[in-house]
């Protein structure tokens, strides 16, 4: 397989993994689906670390990497169960554009707290795009009472899901840049799964585990493997190709989770969203390509 072969592959599995995450959860609690979905996770983290040879390594963390490994997880599982949460309640083809924003977040932090300055009119102008974008596939739907306060809370779950997702990045640049990625990807995970679980537990849904239908388990597993599979053929495209390249193949899976979003849950979009989809697009492209 070539390199960009993988990169697609790996823009694929992305984008359908919250299609799969879609339908697992339509009667399954959000907290226990993203649980369940982080143990099929956490086996693919581990593997990649063990493709890449860096499980040895792990003896080597220094404390302060250690630290923020484990904030880094704290974000990352928040991300995951406030993503999970928007999905549980709204619309893929909305929620997933609105958890793009941690790229803008992201960048914005960066040129704040770390002085990535270079091409940073390029930088403004993508993430102004990307934002653009983003405003453009919130479409405010014509609903009172409980729809909308429901519509309301999509979008603050997936605003979280977008900064914690951010804090991510910004957490790993701080504190773990001699720890390599995949062993950190791996060790994050190992958090997440910990705090999703005790979530689980703190709120009293333990006994909801035993009651999954089997149909939305095997949507969630499936969605777990979709990750792994798209964390695996990412990393063998960044080992094998070029970098710019593959990072901006990869950002191509919200054009997946859209059109799997029409095809499964009949999503349809509108003339105004589908020029924000364009932008969204646009500007992540501007970014990946002159970062």
């Amino acid at each position: 397989m070539s390199w960009v072969t993988a990169a697609f592959a790996s823009a694929f599995f992305a984008g359908i993994t919250s299609i799969l995450a879609k339908c697992g959860i339509r009667h399954t609690d959000s907290d226990v689906a993203t649980a369940i979905r982080t143990c099929v996770v956490l086996v693919f983290a581990w593997a990649m670390a063990g493709i890449s040879g860096s499980i040895g390594a792990i003896g080597a963390i220094p404390a302060k990497a250690w630290l923020f490994l484990t904030l880094s997880g704290l974000a990352t599982g928040a991300s995951w169960i406030c993503y999970f949460k928007a999905l549980s309640i709204g619309d893929v083809n909305k929620v997933v554009p609105v958890d793009k924003m941690s790229t803008v977040l992201a960048v914005l932090i960066a040129i704040v707290l770390f002085g990535e300055t270079g091409n940073l009119a390029v930088k403004l102008v993508g993430t102004a795009v990307i934002t653009l974008g983003t405003f453009l596939m919130i479409e405010k739907k014509q609903s009172v009472g409980a729809e909308q306060k429901q519509d309301r809370a999509w979008l603050a779950y997936a605003l979280g899901a977008a900064v914690f997702a951010a804090l991510t990045s910004v957490l790993a640049k701080i504190g773990i840049e001699g720890v390599e990625s995949n062993l950190a990807t791996a060790i994050r995970t190992c958090v997440v799964l910990v705090m999703a679980w005790a979530i689980v537990a703190a709120k009293g849904k333990l006994e909801q585990v035993a009651r999954i239908d089997p149909r939305e388990l095997a949507f969630l597993a499936a969605s777990g493997i979709a990750t792994g599979a798209s964390w695996l053929l990412y990393y063998y495209a960044i080992a094998a190709g070029q970098v710019c390249v593959v990072v901006q193949i990869d950002k191509l899976s919200i054009v997946v989770s859209v059109l799997f979003a029409r095809l499964a849950f009949n999503e349809k979009l509108s003339h105004r969203s589908a020029i924000g989809l364009f932008l969204i697009v646009l500007g992540t492209a501007a970014l990946a390509i002159w970062k």
